[in-house]
C-alpha cells in the first residue's frame, strides 16, 4: 500500500515528527510504504521561532510546490493530510479531493478550527470559520488526539473518527536516561519543555514559580522557551534539540504544564507530561482539557488550579523525594501502557488500511 503524506512541517515540527514520521519505520514493516512531502521545511520554523516573523516568499513557494505534489495523488492508495492542504486558504482542494473520490486521512493533535472560526478579523471567521468542518466531512477517516478534537469531527459531520494520542518512542527513553540523580546535594529542579509560543503559559504560575525559586537549593529549568521566556523569573533557558530533550528533561525532578482554560488549550494533546511521565518524573499540570485524564491526582502527579494550588503540590514534592519516586513510577507505567508508540503503531497502520479501502459513502 502506497501512501502520500502531506505533512504540514518538516522534522523540527513536532505535530509532523510525532504524529507522523516518528510512525514511518513501523508502517514499513507492516507493508505501508508512506512518500514524504513536508509543506513548510525546517527553515520556515527556524525564522519563526528565532525572530518570530514568517518567511512570506518562502510560504508562496511552498504553496506551489505543494500544487506539484497534488498532481502525483493517483499514484497513492491514500492521502495522508496533516491539519489541512492550505493554510489560510478555502477548503477548495479537500473538496476537489473529495468530489473526484480520491481517499484522504487527516489528522489534528490541536484545535486548529478556532484559528479560523475565533480569529480576531471578521472576514476570516466568516470566509474560513467553517473551512475545518468541510475538511474533516470530506475525509474517509479523521484522527485526532484528544476528546475535545473528537467532538468537534463529529459536529463537522465526519463519517468516522478514530482518536490516537500523541505518544512517545518510550525506547527513546531508556533506563540510562531515567535513572536516579548521582547522590550529593543537588538543586530540586521544575522544569519545562515547549517553544517561545507556548511560553508564554508560564506567566499565570510566575508567582508561584517566583515564590518556590526564593527558596534556597531550588531552579527553574526552561526547554526550549528562547525568546518566550518570562523575563521576570530567574530560569536557566535551554535550547530544544532531538537529540537532548530526553536527557534534559531527565535532569528535572518535576515537570509542569500551565494552561489557561480556554477553547484553543482544551484542544491540547498533553505531550509534554507524557514526556515528564516516561522520564519517570511527577508532574504539576492545570486541569484543562486532556491534562485531566493524564494527571492522576496523588497517583502520577497534581492537578493545579490557583497560585496556592501550584505553591502546595511544588513544595510537597520538593520536601518529598521518596514521594516524587512513587508518583515518577507510577507516570512511566502509565505511558507504557497507554501512551508508548509500540502500541499505537499497529493501531494507526490498521486505520490507514481501513481508510485506503473504505467506500466513499
Amino acid at each position: 500500500m502506497n501512501v502520500l503524506l502531506l505533512s504540514r512541517y518538516g522534522r523540527q515540527g513536532a505535530s509532523t515528527r510525532l504524529r507522523a514520521l516518528q510512525y514511518l519505520p513501523h508502517l514499513a514493516a507492516s507493508g505501508i510504504d508512506v512518500h514524504w512531502a513536508p509543506l513548510l521545511d525546517d527553515a520556515y520554523l527556524e525564522t519563526l521561532y528565532g525572530a518570530g516573523e514568517r518567511p512570506w516568499p518562502r510560504v508562496a513557494r511552498a504553496y506551489l510546490a505543494r500544487l506539484g505534489q497534488l498532481l502525483a495523488m493517483r499514484r497513492f492508495d491514500l492521502l495522508w493530510i496533516e491539519k489541512e492542504l492550505f493554510p489560510m486558504l478555502p477548503a477548495s482542494a479537500e473538496r476537489l479531493l473529495a468530489a473526484a473520490g480520491v481517499p484522504y486521512v487527516v489528522d489534528y493533535d490541536d484545535a486548529l478550527f478556532h484559528n479560523y472560526d475565533q480569529h480576531p478579523r471578521a472576514l476570516v471567521r466568516r470566509l474560513l470559520g467553517r473551512k475545518i468542518d468541510r475538511v474533516m466531512a470530506g475525509a474517509r477517516l479523521v484522527i485526532v488526539g484528544n476528546d475535545y478534537l473528537a467532538d468537534r469531527a463529529r459536529q463537522a459531520g465526519a463519517r468516522r473518527v478514530a482518536l490516537l494520542p500523541t505518544v512517545v518512542d518510550l525506547a527513546r527513553y531508556a533506563a540510562e536516561a531515567v535513572a536516579d540523580k548521582p547522590s550529593g546535594p543537588s538543586p530540586f529542579t521544575i522544569g519545562w519543555i515547549g517553544s517561545p509560543q507556548t511560553a508564554a503559559y508560564l506567566a499565570a504560575v510566575a508567582p508561584a514559580l517566583g515564590e518556590l525559586l526564593a527558596q534556597p537549593g531550588t531552579r527553574l529549568v526552561l526547554v526550549g522557551a528562547g525568546r518566550g521566556a518570562p523575563g521576570n523569573l530567574p530560569a536557566e533557558i535551554r535550547p530544544w534539540t532531538e537529540a537532548s530533550e530526553v536527557a534534559d528533561i531527565a535532569s528535572f525532578d518535576v515537570g509542569i504544564m500551565p494552561l489557561p482554560d480556554a477553547p484553543w488549550e482544551r484542544g491540547k494533546c498533553g505531550y509534554k507530561l507524557i514526556q515528564y511521565m516516561a522520564c519517570a518524573k511527577p508532574v504539576v499540570a492545570s486541569p484543562v482539557g486532556v491534562n485531566r485524564q493524564l494527571v492522576e491526582p496523588g497517583v502520577n502527579g497534581y492537578l493545579a488550579t490557583t497560585s496556592a494550588d501550584w505553591t502546595r503540590a511544588l513544595n510537597q514534592l520538593r520536601e518529598d523525594a521518596a514521594l516524587r519516586a512513587r508518583l515518577g513510577e507510577a507516570g512511566r507505567a502509565r505511558v507504557a501502557a497507554d501512551y508508548d508508540l509500540q502500541v499505537t503503531a499497529p493501531q494507526l497502520a490498521n486505520l490507514l488500511r481501513l481508510a485506503a479501502h473504505a467506500p466513499r459513502d
